[in-house]
This record gives C-alpha cells, structure tokens and sequence, in this order.
C-alpha cells in the first residue's frame, strides 16, 4: 500500500507539456511547455506557431546577459498585427532561471501577445510579484539548444528602426513546429 501511494504521488507530479522546435538561421531550439502550469499562455503561443505567424520573425531584441527577446517584428523591422492580449500567468510558481522562456509584455501585466523571451540567466526579479505585483510569465523551457541561444545572445548589437539592443545581423525565427 505505501508503494502504491508513493507510486501514485510520483504519477501526480508529471506536469502536461507539449515540444516544440524553434528553427533559427543560427540552429534549432527545442523547448518544452508547460501546459499545467501556464495553460492560456501556452495555448496561445501554440495557435499563433500552428498559424505561421512566428516564421520569418526575428530576434529584434538581445541584451548579453539577460535575455533573447522575438517573435513580433520582420527582418525589415515591421511589426507584426497580433491578437488580442492575454492575461498574465506569472502566478503560476514558474521561475524565470536561464534557458526558460517567458512571455514578453509593456508595463500593461495583461498585454502579452505573440512576442516571447528566453532567459540566458537567472532573473529573479522577473518573477512573481515583481516590481508591479505581476512579473513575467514563465511558460516553458529550453530543453535543447541552449547552445543556440548562447550564440544569438552573443551577437553585437545596434539601433535600428528606433530601437536599441536590435542584433546587426538578422537572427531569423525559420519556423516554429509544435510535435503532435
């Protein structure tokens, strides 16, 4: 009976998660999302790769240690038309530790749309409650190719469009596959 309970208690703690490849100009990232965790936000980010809206976008934001942020503009700079925001799901006990990704947002805690970032450390002050009383909703993590985001954050950056931190190469999002 103990080993039935223990057995039960392990089983319990499997979160749902879904992979998903993230084919770069500089290499693929797969990650891992979890679904149990940050549920909206999780779909949300599946429906807008299924639609193809995040093929062909960039990294238009590299700060070297802190993070990689895309999914949102062209490689001619141009801002992609999003949906509508999401609501926040920082709460969710997920911390923002190098090589998770996050959803990206403006000091607005409810206006994530499409535009995502990944961790290249640990940075806690993202976290829930953060300096808003919301902070950065963590929704999955880098399960391979860290190497890849090591090397994007790598990249000497500029100004561009208006915009600071923007890489002086174009790092483009290939196309985003979610495994079924």
């Amino acid at each position: 009976m103990i080993l039935l309970i223990s057995t039960l208690g392990s089983t319990a703690a499997w979160a749902e998660t879904v992979s998903v490849d993230m084919k770069t100009s500089l290499g693929t990232i797969t990650l891992e999302l979890d679904k149990d965790k940050a549920p909206q936000t999780v779909a949300n980010f599946i429906q807008y790769a299924k639609d193809g809206f995040y093929d062909g976008t960039i990294f238009h934001r590299v700060i070297k240690g802190f993070m990689i942020q895309g999914g949102g503009f062209t490689a001619d700079m141009q801002k992609k038309a999003t949906r509508e925001p999401i609501q926040n799901e920082a709460k969710n006990g997920l911390k923002n530790l190098r090589g998770t990704i996050a959803m990206a947002r403006t000091s607005a805690p409810h206006s994530a749309t499409a535009q995502f970032f990944i961790n290249t450390v640990d940075n806690a002050f993202l976290d829930y409650p953060s300096r808003d009383g919301w902070g950065y909703a963590v929704f999955g993590k880098v399960t391979k190719g860290m190497d890849v985001v090591d090397a994007i954050a790598d990249q000497p950056v500029g100004i561009a469009n208006g915009m600071r931190n923007v890489p002086k190469k174009t790092i483009l999002i290939e196309k985003v596959s979610v495994r079924e």
